[in-house]
């Protein structure tokens, strides 16, 4: 035998050894941490910080770790005493995605390479955000099971768990509502946090999240929270099927078809703050009450009102009749500039798209999702591992596979509400973009007034509009006004030294 070939054999027995394999396994570290420190300038003012990213365990009831969780964790590194400075816990949706979203484009002390709109520039990376909150709070970014690096583990055993299992301890909106508040208990545990006044932001799916939240760390673990944060919010359990569901949509169409310049002529030489008031008046008072009475409506009411849509929406009277007065958002994107072959944006109908097709009852794809993943995914490959200098060859998921999601008793929003009742600091804000056709802006308004029935939290309660979309921040003027927002937010609801949590 040629020492050639010895040695090939040799290598192929180190290669398919248990130890070599184990050692060539792409495993996440369950219980790790790395620091890092940097300097930044927000608002013209000068600071320290320091970037912890890591991991945490999820442990089931006999302590057995049954996931790991990836976080990154900022500290402004000149306070002293932690006790007055708030903690912001940032949590984005799906359910299956990342936490990248807000990281590297709202409150982080980093923000993507595009342009003033929102749109990617290369090369592909972030620059520092002048409008990062991280000025007045620290902020723990976390990615719930399966997105980001985190991951489910495989039991003593080395099996993964059963769909069924992993749907009762991960993937519903009340078993991801347990666990990470557990997990969420442990964080603020390590690292000192139980006196600081905390903050839940949630985008998206995440707005189901941390209103859920809000009431299982109160009730379960007895942390009590000053605010909470609804970035683009879900109906968060809040029913609205049938009329409203449709009629609601209707201000956003105003908005998108405003944008795009596509309303009638004494619509589209006004102002968009301007209008908004006066659609969301008839939405309220004219169209909803038609649609709800179905086929029954008289043909000259059904004949005022779709002219009325159609005045407001930039869709022909024509199309809002054969539709009966309920026009479905997927036909709204691909109908609007259908004479200019162009479709609009679901997330952010700013954006446009091409398809195949002049005709269809809606898009091919969605213009800014593709547009955003553009830009985001090797934005955060790259800030993570070369500025934050965390390495795994573990892979980063946008998108992680959580599904099947259980949707069923879903409280969240009542939870909220209950959670508010309980305890006299809690305060909420939601933040919308009003050109969002997936969660649209009206509709945040919808769940905010219905999660106070009684009237008697309104003072705790507040809405703010911005002229861009689902990802309102990714507009540098709308990233500038919401992160100031939560800072007015933040100011409001710390209360001084002499007021008592009572009514």
């Amino acid at each position: 035998m040629s020492i050639k070939k010895f040695f090939q054999i040799f290598g192929l027995v180190i290669l398919i050894s248990p130890l070599a394999q184990a050692e060539n396994e792409r495993k996440l570290v369950i219980d790790d941490f790395n620091i890092t420190e940097h300097n930044t300038r927000v608002k013209g003012k000068k600071f320290s910080y320091t970037a912890q990213t890591g991991t945490q365990p999820v442990w089931d009831e006999e302590g057995n770790a049954i996931a790991s969780l990836f976080y990154t964790y900022y500290q402004r590194s000149d306070i002293k005493d932690n006790s007055k400075r708030p903690l912001l816990i940032s949590f984005n949706g799906g359910p299956g995605s990342a936490s990248v979203w807000m990281h590297v484009a709202y409150t982080g002390p980093k923000v993507l390479n595009v342009d003033d709109e929102g749109y990617p520039l290369q090369p592909y990376g972030v620059k520092p955000n002048d409008y990062s909150i991280l000025d007045v709070a620290d902020i723990v970014f976390v990615n719930p099971a399966n997105t980001g690096y985190s991951r489910v583990l495989p039991d003593k055993e080395g099996k993964m768990p059963s769909k069924d299992k992993l749907k009762k301890t991960f993937f519903g909106v009340n078993a991801d509502v347990k666990y990470l508040a557990d997990w969420i208990t442990t964080f603020v545990t390590r690292n000192n946090r139980w006196r600081s006044p905390k903050y839940l932001i949630g985008e998206s799916y995440g707005t189901t999240r941390v209103s859920g939240l809000a009431l299982e760390l109160q009730n379960r673990q007895w942390m009590y929270l000053n605010g909470v944060i609804l970035v683009s919010p879900t109906d968060i359990g809040i029913k609205r099927d049938g009329p409203v569901k449709a009629a609601n949509r209707l201000p956003y169409f105003t908005a998108a078809a405003w944008y795009h310049k596509a309303l009638p002529k004494a619509l589209q030489q006004k102002d968009l703050a301007e209008i908004l008031p006066e659609v969301e008046a008839f939405t309220i008072n004219r169209y909803i009450p038609a649609l709800a009475k179905g086929g029954f409506i008289g043909d000259q009411e059904k004949q005022e009102i779709a002219e009325q849509v159609s005045y407001y929406s930039g869709l022909s009277v024509d199309e809002v009749i054969k539709n009966n007065l309920d026009v479905e958002a997927s036909y709204f994107w691909k109908e609007l500039l259908r004479d200019r072959k162009q479709t609009i944006g679901r997330l952010d109908s700013r954006y446009l798209g091409i398809d195949e097709k002049v005709s269809g009852s809606r898009p091919d794809y969605y213009a800014e999702l593709t547009s955003w993943l553009h830009s985001f995914t090797p934005a955060i490959n790259y800030y993570l591992r070369e500025e934050l200098e965390y390495k795994t060859d573990i892979k980063y998921n946008m998108f992680g596979n959580v599904h099947p999601w259980e949707r069923t008793k879903n409280r969240t929003g009542e939870n909220l509400r209950l959670a508010m009742a309980q305890n006299p600091y809690l305060n909420v804000m939601i933040q919308a973009g009003y050109y969002d056709g997936a969660t649209n802006y009206f509709d945040a308004k919808y769940t905010m007034w219905q999660l106070d029935p009684s009237g008697l939290m309104q003072d705790r309660l507040s809405f703010k509009g911005y002229r861009s979309g689902h990802m309102m921040y990714l507009r540098k003027e709308d990233l500038k006004l919401a992160n100031q927002d939560i800072r007015d937010f933040m100011q409001a609801t710390l209360p001084d030294k002499q007021t008592a949590a009572k009514y």
